[in-house]
């Protein structure tokens, strides 16, 4: 029988504006400090200030009541300041990119509908018109978006294009005679589709198609189209439709939406990077169309951060659930127990939620990381581009990394609360619901591994977004002259550790956290290197058929993708550590990183013994040494759980009224 290591005392955590309170173990509270990083102070506002009544969702509520409920708690918390971060200044905002990201994280923390509707309104529809406006944009909009005045939309995704938005098919056609911009949907595949808003709520839509300026195409630009009056009603020349029931987020209004010559003033061409001159000639100060859509584009990028941010919340509440379940929940007899056995007493169960809560706190300090890269890069107002690609890259790693991971975790959690894990009024399948499309939309999780890969063979020196195969397999074949291994955080302490790590033998401590590094690293550039390899092979097989020699290696570019972010996130964790300055919270999250660490060379420990970086023997006792801090961690479960951060109240879990056990 585990008996549970002695804690701190606990501490009274002020939570909702009934001021009720949250007691935490003083390891739990130091574990939430050292999790919610420089944000604490914004993260722990949040918590104080938002009473959980106001924030979660009836899960019995219809679609229409949970549409309405969502749009009525959105402006209520706007009418308080949220959703304001990450505007300028002198339009109402804030000014701070990172703040927006931690606010969307939040929120994630109570509904996912609330979360994404907020993310469509301001992250969406706002960020496009204060990253892809000019000053006249913003004046007149952003104010009025931040108050709710004016409810909008992002038009993006079409019927016949998702993820390849250059070939949509709306087009966006100069008028010189009337001076506006002629939208039009050709096809009934340029209908837009799936988009947030426009079933129910929006009045203005951002809607991406091609600009056609004196007979030329000049790609995809933004432009800004009211789609209904201030009564709601639907303007002329536009369709709306409604998608309907979906497999979650119930309270976001997706829908269709249609142009049939919508005429608007050219004004509202969003033309920071290109537009059209009063003589009606098109002008731009980036040359060529590739460069100048990946450009716009790239400003749109914190949408990436906030998805992958508000997954890695999704897969925290679950965890939070589950074990707090499982340390409530007795099953059968077991000699040395007073009664049955705590379910996170199994070593069975501790498999389940204990290496998940680990990654949960790696991805956790890699998204921390994330937003301050956000911060550094965007904030500045003139972004280098080389950081401006690996910020593109890293984003579109986590955002895949983090969705995958966070979907897994629910199921696994709803599976291990048995049968009361499936009732609604338990949180889980709701969670795991409006979760599941995380994967898919802000990029679909395998295109954005794709473009992680592009990043990595080709030394962030094209444009990132580009999914141009004859290009990529081009500058591997010629220039790819084996992977250099950048580290990304805490890089004096990474160098002393993996340095300390090579003078050792291989067959070392398995908790040795150089040892750890260094296998993440060699397997991140072997498989770089192979890859390239693969690729000049296939090309010379193929001659110029790039999309074959592409296509055959897809399996090795999706692994190359994924090992690079194991990395990131591997030193993410111990850059988090090195930061953390209570004792008791740093040996704990040692322990979490060896279990994230070990797990994931358990996971491929049938490339790493086929590449002889592992015997069979030392395999067998990385399985062997997880259980163990399974079971090391085990006394440590609810401070883990507090840690993570998610207030009790929060949880929305009414199995969870029942006494913890220990």
């Amino acid at each position: 029988m585990t008996t549970p290591r002695p804690t701190r005392p606990t501490q009274e955590v002020a939570t909702g504006r009934q001021q009720t309170t949250e007691p935490l173990t003083g390891l739990g509270g130091a574990l939430r400090a050292a999790l919610d990083g420089p944000y604490h102070p914004q993260r722990s506002r949040i918590r104080e200030e938002l009473d959980p009544a106001e924030v979660l969702r009836d899960p019995a509520m219809t679609t229409e009541q949970a549409r309405a409920w969502t749009t009525e708690t959105l402006a209520r918390l706007s009418a308080r300041g949220y959703g304001h971060a990450g505007f300028p200044q002198q339009h109402g905002g804030t000014g701070d990119l990172a703040v927006s990201v931690v606010d969307f994280e939040m929120t994630a923390h109570a509904d996912l509908s609330l979360t994404v509707k907020s993310g469509v309104h301001f992250g969406l529809f706002g960020g496009a018109i204060a990253n892809l406006g000019t000053e006249h944009h913003h004046a007149e909009l952003i104010p009025r978006l931040l108050s709710m005045e004016l409810p909008g939309c992002f038009a993006m995704t079409e019927v016949g294009h998702g993820s390849d938005v250059q070939s949509l098919e709306t087009t966006l056609t100069h008028d010189v005679a009337t001076d506006e911009i002629v939208v039009h949907s050709p096809t009934r595949s340029a209908t837009k589709t799936y988009i947030g808003g426009a079933a129910r709520d929006a009045r203005m839509a951002v809607v991406f198609g091609q600009l056609v300026v004196a007979g030329r195409s000049h790609g995809i630009h933004a432009v800004l189209v009211p789609v209904r009056d201030e009564d709601g009603a639907v303007l002329p020349g536009v369709a709306t439709g409604d998608n309907g029931a979906k497999g979650g987020l119930a309270g976001v209004d997706n829908g269709t939406l249609a142009f049939d010559q919508v005429r608007v003033p050219r004004r509202m061409l969003l033309d920071r990077y290109g537009g059209i001159d009063d003589e009606g000639r098109y002008r731009s100060r980036i040359e060529g169309d590739n460069r100048r859509f990946f450009t716009m584009l790239g400003t749109l990028v914190r949408g990436r951060v906030c998805v992958a941010g508000g997954a890695g919340v999704a897969g925290r509440k679950a965890l939070s659930i589950a074990t707090r379940y499982a340390l409530q929940r007795r099953q059968f007899q077991g000699e040395g127990y007073d009664g049955e056995v705590l379910l996170l007493d199994y070593l069975s169960h501790q498999r389940k939620l204990l290496p998940a809560i680990a990654t949960a706190y790696a991805l956790g300090f890699a998204q921390n990381e994330l937003t301050l890269t956000l911060q550094r890069v965007q904030g500045s107002g003139a972004p280098d581009l080389t950081a401006q690609r690996e910020l593109e890259t890293r984003a579109a790693g986590m955002k895949a990394v983090a969705t995958r991971w966070a979907n897994d975790t629910v199921q696994v959690c709803r599976e291990a609360c048995g049968g009361a894990g499936y009732m609604a009024e338990n949180g889980l399948t709701v969670l795991r619901a409006d979760a599941d499309v995380f994967a898919t939309f802000e990029g679909d999780n395998t295109v954005l591994l794709q473009l992680v890969a592009k990043g990595l063979l080709t030394h962030y020196s094209e444009m990132f977004g580009d999914l141009d195969m004859l290009g990529m397999v081009q500058f591997a074949a010629r220039s790819f002259g084996g992977a250099v291994i950048e580290r990304t955080a805490a890089r004096p302490l990474l160098e002393r550790i993996v340095g300390a790590a090579q003078r050792r033998s291989e067959e070392g401590p398995l908790l040795d956290r150089g040892w750890h590094v260094t296998m993440f690293e060699e397997r991140e550039r072997h498989v770089l290197d192979t890859l390239a390899q693969r690729m000049r092979t296939a090309r010379k097989a193929r001659g110029e058929d790039a999309f074959a020699a592409f296509n055959t290696t897809q399996d090795h570019v999706l692994m190359a993708a994924r090992v690079h972010m194991d990395r990131v996130v591997l030193e993410a964790f111990v850059a988090g550590i090195d930061a953390c300055a209570d004792p008791a919270a740093r040996e704990v999250l040692e322990r979490l990183c060896d279990l994230y660490a070990l797990s994931s060379l358990e996971a491929d420990s049938g490339w790493f013994q086929a590449h002889n970086r592992m015997s069979a023997a030392r395999a067998k006792a990385v399985t062997s040494q997880v259980n163990q801090l399974c079971a090391d961690l085990r006394p440590d479960a609810l401070a883990l759980v507090e840690g993570m951060g998610v207030p009790t109240a929060w949880l929305g879990s009414a199995m969870l009224a029942g006494p913890q056990g220990g």
